[in-house]
């Protein structure tokens, strides 16, 4: 049976709003460890110390870090499903198909993980989301005890080590900066590649990538989980749902996000602020983009989101491509030369464009150009990609 792509009449147009906010909420967050070397190696309250830089850092970890790619996470697992369901809807081995698209999502990871930047989840998706075909065939509260076990786990097993520790977490490596900054700033290639394998390898060798499965993995089941009860899809069904889940995770992110900062905002808490709040948040913004999406105000201010969300890998890449010219030597050179808020300003103008720039594209063409070849890939012909 032949078996071919979504229709864009088939998709759900609040879940790509939804995506298209979380390439937004990424890059706000990416900008940030692309630009300067203190998000790995500390010292940033030490550069960045006027009042302004300081409320626009705290601005950002509130709202956007640790909320976004824990949202993403949530929107791969919630596709996975409808992935999975389609094809079994048409009778083909769902297996093949998906594990095919894991190793394109692999080869996109290793091309931008060690060619462009080191903080890519393309690879971690890819490596990470080979465990989803463990719980392809279990049940809903199945694949909900097993987020909450991993995610709850994890955070208890690494918060009281933090604790512990509390004293020696208020540090900067000097020299690691220096080293950073002067290979980042370089023009030759060779060394910026050097550069971000080192800073790659640190967050994702050894038991690094345990705590990242630990993290990523209940994320996936949740959206999972999500897709498979049918919150999202069935609005007038959940309506009554969707307003109970907007409240409490509204309060739990309130609670987790901000409330740190009552008492200082303590780093050994970052784990608890980042995977229990950020998954929190990450369920708000997409209950409430889901909400305001069906409202006709909403769907007017919303609805160019969705072009970014069906474009959401080209689009991800296509920041990192442009922050690689932008800040490392090879290309304009502004690396540890600008501050959070004008990167905030760079992210507003540079996400507007894509926001024009993916319309125009999606009025000519079927997919963006990198879910073009990825389809391809993994239905294992080349699909037409003009409309």
């Amino acid at each position: 049976m032949q078996f071919a792509p979504t229709r864009v009449n088939n998709r759900l147009e609040h879940i790509d709003i939804v995506r298209g906010f979380a390439i937004f909420g990424i890059f706000t967050v990416n900008i940030g460890a692309f630009s300067a070397p203190y998000f790995i190696y500390g010292g940033a309250e030490m550069v960045w110390n006027t009042p302004l830089e300081r409320a626009i850092q705290a601005f950002i970890d509130i709202f956007f870090q640790g909320s976004f790619y824990t949202l993403f996470s949530i929107l791969f697992g919630f596709s996975w499903q409808l992935m999975k369901e389609r094809l079994q809807v048409k009778e083909i081995a769902f297996t093949p198909f998906l594990l095919r698209r894991q190793f394109g999502l692999i080869g996109f990871g290793l091309i931008h993980a060690f060619l462009i930047w080191h903080g890519d989840i393309l690879l971690s998706y890819g490596l990470i989301g080979l465990f989803l075909l463990l719980f392809i065939e279990v049940k809903e509260r199945t694949l909900l005890v097993w987020a909450a076990v991993l995610l709850f786990g994890s955070v208890g097993l690494i918060t009281p080590a933090l604790y512990a520790v509390r004293d020696l977490l208020n540090f900067s490596d000097e020299l690691a900066i220096n080293q950073a900054i002067e290979n980042y700033s370089s023009n030759e290639l060779p060394l910026i590649w050097k550069q971000n394998f080192y800073d790659w390898s640190l967050a994702n060798s050894g038991i690094g990538f345990i705590f990242l499965i630990m993290t990523l993995l209940p994320l996936f089941l949740l959206g999972m989980y999500l897709a498979r009860k049918r919150v999202f899809h069935e609005l007038k069904k959940h309506e009554h749902t969707l307003k109970r889940l907007l409240i409490i995770t509204f309060l739990f992110s309130l609670l987790l996000k901000a409330g740190p900062y009552l008492i200082g905002n303590p780093l050994w808490l970052s784990y608890v602020q980042d995977n229990l709040g950020g998954t929190a948040s990450a369920v708000f913004y997409m209950t409430l983009l889901t909400v305001l999406a069906q409202t006709e105000t909403g769907r007017k201010l919303l609805r160019p989101l969705r072009y970014v969300g069906r474009t959401a890998l080209s689009n991800y890449i296509l920041q990192s491509v442009i922050s690689f010219i932008l800040f490392y030597g090879i290309g304009f050179g502004l690396y540890n030369s600008v501050l959070p808020s004008v990167s905030l300003v760079i992210v507003v103008f540079i996400f507007t464009l894509q926001i024009l720039v993916s319309k125009w594209w999606l009025s000519r063409y079927r997919f963006g150009p990198l879910e073009w070849i990825w389809r391809s890939l993994n239905y294992k012909a080349i699909q037409p990609l003009r409309k």
